[in-house]
């Protein structure tokens, strides 16, 4: 499906599409008169002009409104769980089906010290230290579109150790202070266990640090995932058979670097863009990822670090630790790109309805404001499919995603050994300089 640019005419279809969700998703609002008001913010968030704050939503002399927003924002006691939780049930049903859950960071910078998780604190998307709130979405998506359906919001210590300022905020009792990564991991994880979602792998950017927790708690769970490392990462690798001495560590750049005499050129078109691009992959099996403070006890199966090479690049510049063995090279780089296609519908769609929009204090307010903006997302993206999709039968899927249709159950997924990898291809005893011989690579792959 091509890039989708609603016309000024489409209010009509996304107000449809409002309603429709509204009877789907917010059955768990115990009054009617809380649907309404779920259904004056949602068109509030696609119509209003400017910054989607609650008094923009409700217009200049509409104080009455602007009360009972106030109030069902920031102060109805709904649980927003629920509504994420049918939402994402949705979409799985009627969208494109997801290949994927992305992690997306978002960051909020703040002029003040009172919105609820804000601080001064180190920000590795900006490069620098700023006064911000710092968030994730978990996103379902798709080569075509993509969705967020779960938020998580990082609280610094302050948040959780001051009795006042964790009151005034009304963060819950089980509200801890962790890092971004953590936070996502244990949604990601509540996710699998509660939300009744075909498993997906699971994309994200992960710290080194990090890493060897959010290995373990995915794998704990079954979860496949994509992690995007630092070149800097040290890995361990070597040293399984007989005749390979090792193991041996080194950083994931040497590594792949060592392995360009076995690069394959993949051919595929970025998001959201009409031209292709050239990206030279190569691949080894890796032991673990040992952290100075945390070291990783060795998987059971090998996983795997895959980098990537842009057009002109010498030297590799990307790199990805999966725990997937039964795909092709370049479908998972395909999986680990995803990450372009969620980052282009959140600046084209979900900044537009106000995601980082709410000016409140409370914790139940900014969850209830990032479930009603991804509702809100949702409604204009369907509200575009819909005009789009004449003609479009989307692409071919496997046996193991296809939907169940008569006589043919619904597929489970791979079973828990297929998502492990299989090792594949050895990594060397050592890692001597090679030089860069243009058209080297072996194998040419196209993604579409």
């Amino acid at each position: 499906m091509a890039r989708v640019v609603l016309p000024e005419d489409s209010t009509k279809e996304i107000s449809e599409s409002i309603d429709a969700l509204i009877s789907l998703l917010f059955e768990s609002l115990p009054r009617r008169d809380q649907r309404n008001w779920a259904r004056v913010y949602l068109n509030g968030l696609v119509r209003t002009t400017g910054k989607k704050t609650i008094r923009n939503i409700a217009g200049t002399g509409a104080s009455s409104v602007e009360q009972s927003l106030q109030q069902f924002i920031s102060k109805s006691p709904w649980d927003w769980t629920p509504v994420r939780r049918s939402l994402a049930q949705h979409l799985e049903r009627t969208a494109q089906r997801p290949l994927a859950w992305v992690l997306q960071p978002m960051v909020i910078e703040k002029a003040g010290d009172r919105s609820v998780g804000v601080g001064r604190q180190f920000v590795p998307q900006l490069g620098r230290t700023a006064n911000c709130q710092q968030a994730g979405g978990i996103w379902l998506a798709s080569s075509e579109a993509s969705f967020p359906v779960e938020w998580t919001l990082t609280l610094p210590a302050p948040w959780t150790g001051e009795h006042l300022r964790r009151r005034r905020a009304g963060i819950p009792d089980t509200a801890r202070s962790l890092t971004p990564a953590q936070d996502a991991v244990h949604a990601v994880q509540r996710m699998a266990a509660t939300w009744q979602l075909q498993r997906r792998p699971v994309v994200m950017e992960v710290a080194n640090c990090d890493l060897p927790q959010s290995i373990e708690s995915f794998t704990l769970q079954d979860i496949p995932f994509v992690f995007k490392v630092d070149g800097s990462l040290p890995v361990s690798f070597g040293g399984a058979g007989r005749h390979k001495p090792g193991p041996h560590t080194a950083p994931a750049r040497e590594l792949i670097d060592s392995l360009r005499s076995q690069r394959r050129v993949v051919e595929w078109t970025r998001h959201g863009r009409a031209e292709g691009a050239v990206t030279l992959l190569t691949s080894a099996s890796i032991l673990a990822t040992p952290c100075e403070d945390r070291p990783l006890p060795a998987p059971s199966t090998p996983l795997l670090l895959f980098g990537a090479w842009t057009e002109a690049a010498l030297l590799p510049s990307e790199f990805w630790i999966t725990n997937i063995g039964d795909r092709p090279l370049a479908q998972l780089f395909l999986l680990a790109k995803l990450t372009d296609r969620v980052a282009l519908d959140f600046t084209e769609t979900c900044e537009p309805v106000g995601i980082r929009d709410f000016e409140g204090r409370s914790f139940r307010g900014w969850h209830h404001h990032a479930t009603l903006a991804s509702v809100a997302h949702a409604a204009k993206l369907l509200a575009a499919r819909g005009r789009d999709t004449e003609g479009y039968a989307g692409p071919a899927r496997s046996a193991a995603t296809r939907p169940a249709g008569p006589g043919r159950p619904a597929a489970a997924g791979p079973p828990a050994a297929a998502r492990l990898p299989a090792a594949r291809p050895p990594a060397p005893a050592a890692l001597p300089p090679r030089p860069l011989i243009p058209g080297q690579a072996t194998r040419r792959e196209y993604i579409r």
